[in-house]
């Protein structure tokens, strides 16, 4: 009785620690407030792994145990109305600690027509987990941005327009929207952009343009019966990097749609897991 007593306890105790390892350290993006407003004012809280129209900037980080000195900032997709927190975020903390890389999943604000409002977010994350680094050891040098559908645009604008000194060492982006121009995804565009967007601004937020030769190397992985975000903006993307001379890896599952993030249920998990776990370790050498 005594045995089977002490067996349940160190059960418990177990699960009762890896619920606490798997708690994220929570920081604001902007300790003393974001310098410009999304014009909203409320945010939707109806589903907490869903939040919509977000107006505080928050960073979710989750420190590897035996860091191998990358880390990743995670930016969610929802079409800048919400954000997919958990299957496009949280779900995939303890996968990258596993391979010795911080998870710093990013709430960022939605742009509500204000494009320079989630940028300056994803930008602002970088200084923060900078200033973290040496707690986390984090090689500030390492550190990368990951995104998903919008959030794998905001990456990419991330990769592509960020002033050089702040650039991220690498991207990965799963079925990203890329472009603003005909075969973008509409939702994320007007949003993002207004509904009658200028000349200038579509040219500046189609990513597929705005590659250059300080673009970081890209992970890319999507699905090719995608009908959400057209697979053209993942290839035209490639295409534009492969023209700068940019390495990249790029992946096309033949099923799968859109959306699938972390899900068990997406049949290509392991290999774009997979795939993802060889393609960092090679660029961590």
């Amino acid at each position: 009785m005594m045995k089977k007593r002490q067996i349940l306890t160190g059960l418990l105790l177990a699960v009762v620690s890896a619920l606490q390892a798997q708690k994220p350290v929570e920081l604001p993006v902007w300790e003393n407030g974001a310098p410009n407003s999304n014009g909203l004012t409320e945010e939707i809280m109806n589903d907490p792994e869903r939040p919509a129209n977000v107006v505080e900037a928050k960073l979710y980080v989750y420190p590897a145990k035996h860091s191998n000195g990358m880390a990743v900032i995670c930016c969610p997709g929802g079409g800048y109305a919400h954000l997919s927190m958990a299957n496009e975020g949280y779900n995939m903390a303890d996968w990258f600690n596993a391979q010795g890389i911080t998870l710093a999943v990013l709430k960022y604000r939605m742009p509500n027509g204000h494009k320079e409002v989630p940028y300056g977010d994803v930008c602002q994350a970088m200084n923060v987990m900078r200033q973290h680094a040496a707690e986390w050891h984090v090689d500030p040098a390492k550190i990368g941005v990951m995104g998903s559908s919008a959030g794998g645009h905001l990456a990419a604008s991330f990769a592509n327009l960020a002033p050089s000194d702040l650039r991220p060492a690498f991207q990965i982006l799963l079925y990203p929207v890329i472009t603003m121009e005909g075969y973008t995804h509409g939702g994320s565009r007007e949003r993002l952009l207004g509904k009658s967007p200028s000349a200038k601004d579509i040219q500046m937020f189609s990513m597929e343009k705005q590659v250059d030769a300080l673009t970081p190397p890209a992970f890319i992985a999507l699905s090719a019966d995608d009908r959400t975000v057209p697979p053209a903006n993942s290839l035209n993307y490639a295409a534009a990097l492969g023209d700068k001379g940019i390495p990249y890896a790029l992946h096309v599952y033949p099923m799968g749609g859109h959306g699938w993030g972390f899900r068990d249920s997406f049949p290509y998990k392991r290999q774009w897991t997979g795939e993802l776990e060889k393609w960092l370790r090679e660029i961590n050498k």
